[in-house]
């Protein structure tokens, strides 16, 4: 596993990095055997700590999580708890997962952009028509999955939405989280995949 741990606006010593190490190592070892790479940034926020946990664990499953407490060690803890806790809830499914990736179609690349915020100044590159200024564009996978596996990956990944190409009809599909706590789902397609 390779284990990056950051301070921002914190020195972070070498009996935290143990910790964290050993933790980390503990925690996804009963779950998947080994992790690609963990990064785990710590940083002083107000009188408090914030903790943000975020591994990559296989292809497409990324896992975050974050915890806050009024020192370090213990931000981190609820941190890695909160990780513990979502790959419990999850490893019957992850496992299910690792069987049906196999099956996976081919996933898509897409453009992913980074707009400006527009409720502030006109940023440069817009214009006086609203066209918000691209300030980041990246490339980005649109994974071939089942409603359950992007409900799964959403939940893991700790994100408000998760956009997916439906295994059942090739069409892409966007689930995300509601105010109400429950998950909405977006088919354009619905359920005309008879007709298609």
């Amino acid at each position: 596993m390779q284990l990056s741990v950051k301070g921002k606006q914190l020195d972070v010593g070498d009996a935290l990095r143990t910790h964290v190490g050993d933790s980390l190592s503990r925690i996804l070892d009963k779950y998947f055997g080994d992790a690609i790479e963990v990064g785990v940034t710590l940083a002083k926020e107000g009188n408090g700590f914030r903790a943000l946990v975020t591994a990559h664990v296989g292809r497409g499953i990324q896992l975050r999580a974050h915890g806050e407490a009024a020192d370090p060690y213990p931000a981190f803890d609820n941190a890695a708890e909160h990780l513990a806790k979502r790959l419990r809830r999850h490893k019957r499914r992850l496992r299910d997962h690792r069987s049906d990736s196999a099956m996976e179609i081919e996933s898509l690349t897409a453009r992913q952009y980074v707009l400006a915020d527009p409720g502030g100044e006109e940023p440069e590159g817009g214009d006086a028509l609203g066209k918000a200024a691209v300030i980041a564009e990246m490339a980005t996978e649109i994974p071939s999955l089942t409603v359950e596996q992007a409900v799964m990956r959403m939940d893991l990944a700790d994100v408000p939405a998760q956009m997916f190409r439906n295994s059942s009809h090739g069409g892409l599909n966007m689930i995300y989280r509601r105010a109400d706590g429950h998950i909405g789902w977006v088919d354009p397609r619905g359920n005309r995949n008879e007709l298609a």
